[in-house]
């Protein structure tokens, strides 16, 4: 399967200055897979260490045939996956 980095996900982990490899990291050794009904991409999650935290790092991806392509990735804030999940907004798959 190829993994592709969108030029968003590139330009957001220059900014956060995150480590290239950290989304393809965590689309392949995540647990916590969702789909976004808001958005329709799939959605991965993670604990990382990061900035000297372990935090919760979701990715947004796409999914077709052969190819995934990463869009987005960035921290989630204490309680924002547990409250995706209960509104409904990111129904697990996984």
């Amino acid at each position: 399967m190829q993994i592709k980095y969108s030029k968003h996900i590139e330009y957001r982990l220059s900014l956060r200055r995150m480590d290239y490899n950290l989304p393809k990291r965590i689309f392949e050794q995540s647990n916590e897979r969702y789909i976004d009904e808001e958005t329709g991409y799939l959605v991965a999650t993670m604990t990382v260490e990061l900035y000297n935290k372990h935090r919760d790092v979701m990715i947004a991806y796409t999914m077709q045939e052969d190819l995934v392509k990463l869009l987005t990735i960035h921290p989630l804030k204490e309680g924002q996956k547990d409250n995706r999940v209960k509104s409904g907004r990111w129904r697990r798959i996984q």
